[in-house]
This record gives C-alpha cells, sequence and structure tokens, in this order.
C-alpha cells in the first residue's frame, strides 16, 4: 500500500471517535431482534435526528451489519417514512466500493429499519473533531474517493444532496464510504 493508502488506514483504525458511534445504551427498541429473528441488535453505534444506527449480526447470512432505524417519533410521519424508504431504494441501486451497501429494508411493530453493510471505522466528522490537522495527500485521497462515490451515484442518476462528514465513513483499511442517502434525489 502507498503512502496515502497508509495514512488513510491510519484514520480508520485511530481511536477517539465521538458522538455517539459505539455507545452502547439506547432506548429503544426494547427487543434484542428485528425482521423475524433474523437481525440481532447489539449495540448502538451512531444517531441522529431522524435514526439510530446499530451494530447487528444478520443470524441468516452470519455476518455482522449496520441496521439503522427510524426514531419512533417518525415512523408514523408518511413523508418521513417515504424519504427513509427512498434511501433505502436509491442506495440499494448503487454497487460501488465508495458507497455503503443496503441489504434489506423492512417495518415490523411499527419500527421501520434499514439493513445495511457494517463500515468498521470513524466518520470524519470523528476524525476533524480531534482537531489534527489533516496532510494535504490525505485529504485529497479522501477527496478522491468521495468524488468516485459521488460520480457512480451521478452515473445512476442519483444526487445525493447531504454530503457533510458525518455521512462520510472510513473503514478501518482506509476505504472511504459514503453513507445516507436519505434525501437523495433521482435527476
Amino acid at each position: 500500500m502507498n503512502s496515502t493508502g497508509d495514512d488513510l488506514t491510519m484514520l480508520g483504525t485511530a481511536s477517539g471517535s465521538t458522538g455517539a458511534r459505539g455507545r452502547e445504551d439506547a432506548p429503544w427498541p426494547d427487543r434484542s431482534h428485528l425482521g423475524g429473528g433474523r437481525y440481532r441488535l447489539d449495540e448502538v453505534v451512531a444517531s441522529g435526528g431522524a435514526a439510530v444506527v446499530w451494530r447487528a449480526f444478520d443470524e441468516h447470512l452470519a455476518r455482522p451489519v449496520a441496521v439503522k432505524l427510524l426514531h419512533p417519533h417518525h415512523a408514523g410521519d408518511a413523508t418521513v417514512v417515504e424519504r427513509f424508504q427512498r434511501e433505502a431504494r436509491a442506495a440499494a441501486g448503487l454497487s460501488h466500493p465508495n458507497v455503503v451497501r443496503i441489504y434489506d429494508t423492512g417495518r415490523e411493530d411499527g419500527i421501520v429499519w434499514l439493513v445495511m453493510e457494517l463500515v468498521e471505522g470513524p466518520s470524519l466528522r470523528d476524525v476533524l473533531l480531534r482537531r489534527e490537522p489533516l496532510d494535504p495527500v490525505v485529504v485529497g485521497a479522501l477527496g478522491e474517493q468521495i468524488a468516485r462515490a459521488l460520480a457512480a451515484a451521478h452515473a445512476q442518476g442519483i444526487v445525493h444532496r447531504d454530503i457533510k462528514p458525518a455521512n462520510v465513513l472510513i473503514a478501518d483499511d482506509g476505504t472511504v464510504k459514503v453513507t445516507d442517502f436519505g434525501i437523495a434525489k433521482a435527476l
């Protein structure tokens, strides 16, 4: 791996993430599984205004996944649910190494959820909050991978519309993954 790749790997494996990533407490749901028992919810890894993301395990395929749960107060709002489902449809149609893959979606007992690739590593937001300056070569490598993800989305007629550091994940191997197509718009 070249020095740029090595630098990105260090970003992905460095400790010190902030925010909800890694938080173990969660007020809901009061269950351990979703999808008829298929997805075991293990711990909260991120939380935002509309949803909570859990580290989970797909019992059928024996692999770790992330499960994004729409907050209960949004589950009855048809507009928010449609936007959430649009995210699932938009991202599920993308197959690119720099886009988080969507595996499944569903609704169960008033809980609206989607299952996606679990990216082990911090968000770009977490990295930037460390207040350590990033080497310009690393910034260029990050930008190149983000641009590739957006180009793949645009080639499929999708505009992300919410690119920000919290929606850019850096895997432990240094791969950059764009996530959260919740307000994406078809061209």
